[in-house]
């Protein structure tokens, strides 16, 4: 469309000056009057051809400059509307041609300056979005009026903001009122302090929100910058209970203790009171021993310390060993354990000993929650190329609450199975860690005719 309106405009200027030419021979044809008929004809014949030859000298002219200008604009159109895209469309002109090649020369050259720019433009671009996806901290970048820029996957699943809202102003989009008072405040240049703040309908999530200004031309701009610390504020509430529990268990044993010695001391007790004092020194003694190898023990398997020699067990043998060990414990409480291996499940690959601690320990929790005269159950099933064991007690079951906390450290659940028998509170984090070792799982829940199921899975030795 260039190339031809420009031969227009030339045709437009050649007709001009014809018809001006036409007009000016037309006033001379009262001094050519005078002359001979001959004359005047070769002099209008002359002018004629003059004209036609001025027309397309004009035309051609008017393609060699009219076809490189006009490449070069649908050039330019094309860098207007897909920069990545761009090229030259047409070959420069040789140099030296005329003034025109020089400025299509510099064209090119700016063209090709151009696509380069974008394309590194777009590598970094796609570098950014990679890092921005790959984050685990949400990431919003807004434009000094407010608008959302940028939003990267972890925050909209903080905050739940759509993907359509990029360009949007924040208060559409951010409907926490923290973040929003982080966001305005950054827009305003300030530095706010970091806040700690639940994301909506997931109060079980803390994060923690940091808001900085970013200076433009315009005006503030502001990135906002969300933290998940869930993870971290559990292990601390888990930290400082464990150090609360430790002090609790150690001070009341060491009370007693110091109790007894104290009346010992004063020398006006009977023997049969002195030998029952002595008893009770003894057995909170042993208590406090429990507790520090429990202790011990938990801290090897965090540092990961403790070794496994792994072999295949028969699973049979294996169960009849901890019943050996545990029928003085359940023959006080009137219990006996109803055991049961289905086929497929006779053998499993594990530490002997290890295993043998695992199921000791469930099967003595089960023992203490239940009451007296009820059975516990263990049984062993194949589950895939794995072995599921269970072990099950008649009792009150855990509450709902406590199923996902009943493996940490010293956690109780409601009075109702918190009487003391006497045992550390670090059993069943012990059971979980060695489980773990082996490369299996645990899991705790209530069955439904009553009482609580803990289901450990496991390797079998068929399996390697």
């Amino acid at each position: 469309m260039a190339r031809f309106a420009l031969e227009q405009r030339i045709l437009w200027a050649i007709a001009t000056v014809a018809i001006l030419a036409i007009v000016t021979e037309s006033v001379a044809l009262g001094w050519l009057a005078g002359l001979g008929g001959e004359t005047i004809g070769a002099f209008l014949a002359a002018s004629v051809a003059a004209a036609a030859v001025a027309g397309i000298g004009a035309v051609i002219g008017a393609r060699l400059i009219g076809r490189p200008l006009a490449d070069r604009v649908t050039a330019i159109e094309r860098l207007i509307e897909d920069t990545r895209s761009v090229k030259a469309t047409s070959a420069p002109l040789e140099p030296g041609d005329d003034e025109l090649a020089g400025i299509v020369r510099a064209y090119d050259r700016t063209v090709q300056v151009a696509t380069m720019q974008v394309a590194d433009l777009e590598r970094d671009r796609a570098r950014m979005e990679a890092v921005l996806v790959g984050m685990i901290e949400g990431v919003i970048a807004l434009d000094p009026q407010g608008h959302l820029q940028l939003v990267n996957k972890a925050a909209r699943e903080m905050l739940r903001i759509d993907e359509r809202a990029i360009g949007r102003h924040y208060v559409e989009s951010i409907r926490h009122p923290a973040v929003a008072g982080l966001v305005r405040a950054a827009l305003a240049g300030q530095m706010p302090q970091p806040v700690e703040l639940s994301p909506p309908r997931d109060e079980g999530r803390t994060l923690i929100g940091r808001a900085a200004p970013t200076p433009t031309g315009k005006g503030h701009g502001a990135v906002l910058v969300l933290h998940d610390i869930t993870d971290l504020r559990r292990a601390d509430r888990i930290r400082r209970d464990f150090v609360a529990n430790v002090s609790h268990e150690l001070r009341t044993p060491l009370t007693a203790i110091r109790g007894y010695l104290e009346a010992l001391g004063e020398g006006d007790v009977t023997v049969d009171e002195s030998r029952r004092f002595l008893d009770i020194i003894l057995r909170h003694t042993l208590r406090m021993e429990r507790l520090v190898k429990d202790l011990l023990r938990l801290a090897r398997l965090d540092a990961g310390q403790e070794t496994l020699e792994v072999v295949a067990c028969d699973t049979h043998a294996l169960i009849k060993a901890v019943v050996a060990e545990v029928t003085p414990l359940l023959g006080a409480r009137r219990q006996r354990i109803e055991v049961t291996v289905e086929p497929g499940a006779g053998t499993l690959r594990g530490d002997p000993a290890k295993l043998n601690d695992i199921l000791r320990n469930l099967i003595a929790n089960a023992s203490t929650y239940a009451p007296e005269g009820t059975p516990v159950e263990v049984h062993a099933m194949p589950s895939g190329s794995r072995v599921a064991l269970s072990v099950c007690d008649a009792g009150p079951g855990i509450p709902e609450d406590d199923l996902t906390r009943i493996f940490e450290r010293f956690y109780r659940v409601d009075k109702s199975r918190a009487r003391d028998p006497g045992g550390t509170g670090l059993g069943l984090a012990i059971v979980k860690h060695l489980v773990e070792l082996h490369g299996g799982r645990i899991q705790a829940e209530n069955r439904p005719g009553g009482g609580a199921r803990f289901t450990i899975d496991l390797e079998t030795a068929s399996a390697t």
